[in-house]
C-alpha cells in the first residue's frame, strides 16, 4: 500500500486534535472544571455531561459509582472524545481503575492528582483538611496522593455531604450554607495547630468559596481543582500532540434530568450561552 501523502496526514492529524474533550460530573459542580477548561484552553469544544438524575455520587456504593462511569464513558467514546476529564472527585476515587481496563487507549485525567499536588506544595505548614463527600473521604484517595507529594503533611479529611445539595439547590450563600460550613469545618480552622490550607475535593464546593471564606476567615491556602485540571489538561494535550491549537472551540451540553434548571446554571458559567442555553436530555 502507498504511503498516505502529506496533506492525507495534515488532514488526519487536524481531525484528531479538534476532536472534542468531554466532561463528567454527577451535577452542575463539574461546570467550575469546564470554565476553567475553556479559560485555559479557548478552542476546544467541550461535551459536558452532568449525571443529575443519579446525584449524588458522594454516598454510593464504589461499584455503583463504576457503573455510571462507565456508562457515562461509552456516551463520550460514542461522540469520539479525545480526553475525558472526570470532573467529579467520587468518580475519580472509584472508577480510574475501571475506566483504564475497558477504555485502554482512552486519555482519561481526574480531579484528585492535580488538586493534592497544588495542597502539597502550597500549604503553609503541611496541615490540610480535605473538604469532600463521604465516598472521596472513605476512598483515602485524597490522603494518598498529599502524602505522595508531601510524606510529612496532617491531612483530616472531612466528609460534607449537604454541600452537594446546597450547590444543585443555589444555596450557596446566605444562613443555611454558613450554618453547615460551620458545623462541618470551623472546628479544624481555630485554636492552636489549626488547618493552613482546605482542599474544595469535590467540584460543587468552589461555588462555596465565598461563604467559606466568610465563615472561616483568612485561610491562607483554598485549593480550587478546577484550575489545576485545566492545566494539566493542557500539558497532557500538548504532550500526545493533540491540543486544537488556534480557533474558537465551544460547550455541548448533556444531562440526565432536570434540563431547564441544569440550562440556568450553566448560563451562569458561560455568559456567551446566553441565559438559558440548549441542555440536550439523555439516559444512561
Amino acid at each position: 500500500m502507498d504511503n498516505p501523502d502529506h496533506s492525507t496526514v495534515n488532514t488526519l492529524e487536524h481531525m484528531n486534535c479538534t476532536r472534542p474533550i468531554g466532561v463528567f460530573d454527577s451535577g452542575v459542580g463539574g461546570l467550575t472544571v469546564a470554565a476553567a477548561l475553556h479559560r485555559r484552553l479557548p478552542a476546544e469544544t467541550l461535551l459536558y455531561l452532568g449525571d443529575v438524575a443519579r446525584l449524588p455520587y458522594g454516598t454510593k456504593a464504589p461499584q455503583t459509582i463504576i457503573q455510571y462511569v462507565l456508562r457515562a464513558a461509552a456516551f463520550f467514546r460514542a461522540h469520539d472524545i479525545k480526553m475525558l476529564v472526570l470532573a467529579c472527585n467520587t468518580a475519580s476515587a472509584h472508577a480510574a481503575a475501571a475506566l483504564a481496563q475497558h477504555f485502554p487507549d482512552l486519555l482519561v485525567l481526574g480531579v484528585i492528582d492535580a488538586g493534592a499536588e497544588q495542597a502539597a506544595a502550597l500549604s503553609p505548614g503541611g496541615r490540610i483538611v480535605v473538604a469532600a463527600t463521604e465516598g472521596t473521604c472513605r476512598s483515602g484517595a485524597f490522603d494518598r496522593a498529599i502524602a505522595a507529594q508531601r510524606p510529612t503533611a496532617a491531612i483530616t479529611p472531612v466528609p460534607c455531604p449537604l454541600f452537594v445539595a446546597l450547590v444543585e439547590e443555589g444555596l450557596t450563600e446566605g444562613p443555611i450554607a454558613e450554618a453547615m460550613i460551620r458545623q462541618y469545618l470551623a472546628e479544624h480552622f481555630q485554636g492552636d495547630g489549626a488547618a493552613d490550607c482546605l482542599v474544595l475535593g469535590c467540584t460543587h464546593f468552589p461555588l462555596l468559596a465565598p461563604s467559606l471564606r466568610k465563615v472561616l476567615g483568612p485561610i491562607p491556602v483554598l485549593v480550587d481543582c478546577a484550575q489545576a485540571v485545566a492545566e494539566r489538561a493542557a500539558l497532557m494535550l500538548a504532550q500526545k500532540g493533540l491540543a486544537a491549537g488556534s480557533g474558537k472551540g465551544g460547550i455541548h451540553l448533556y444531562t440526565t434530568d432536570a434540563p431547564a434548571r441544569f440550562s440556568a446554571t450553566a448560563g451562569a458559567f458561560f455568559p456567551g450561552l446566553g441565559t438559558a442555553p440548549p441542555v440536550e436530555l439523555i439516559d444512561l
